[in-house]
């Protein structure tokens, strides 16, 4: 079961990280379909928010399609990552470790890095071109 985390630094609304840190967790395969969301009680008892906030971000997961709430059960996923792309994560997320492990080792600071790979995100650059 995911458990979930606010970051008062990030600068999204508690809400829009829960938001994030279920899609997160089913792009990566650690939720599936079937898997259930923790209930909304134990999240407000955890994280110290308003009901209201956890039923909002559970309501947006609905609208988007990679939740169902069946009433007086819970909140279950009814989307997974495409399970041909999980195995590959693995090796793609050691790779960026040791890239950001570079990074680091030559002084560039975590913003700088997140800037870095924001814009190879966002480019259509093709390795290797110029």
């Amino acid at each position: 079961m995911i458990k979930f985390y606010l970051d008062s630094r990030s600068g999204l609304a508690p809400y829009l990280q829960i938001i994030s840190q279920v899609r997160r967790a089913i792009l990566l395969g650690f939720l599936v379909e079937g898997d259930q969301l923790p209930t909304v009680k134990s999240v407000v008892a955890t994280l110290a928010i308003n009901p209201n906030t956890v039923s909002k971000a559970y309501r947006e997961l609905e609208y988007q399609g990679l939740v169902t709430a069946r009433s007086g059960v819970g909140t279950f996923v009814v989307h997974s990552a495409e399970s041909s792309s999980v195995p590959s994560h693995r090796s793609l997320r050691d790779e960026f470790a040791n890239s950001i492990a570079g990074a680091r080792d030559v002084g560039l600071s975590d913003d700088t890095i997140e800037a870095i790979f924001s814009d190879c995100l966002n480019s259509n650059a093709v390795v290797g071109e110029s």
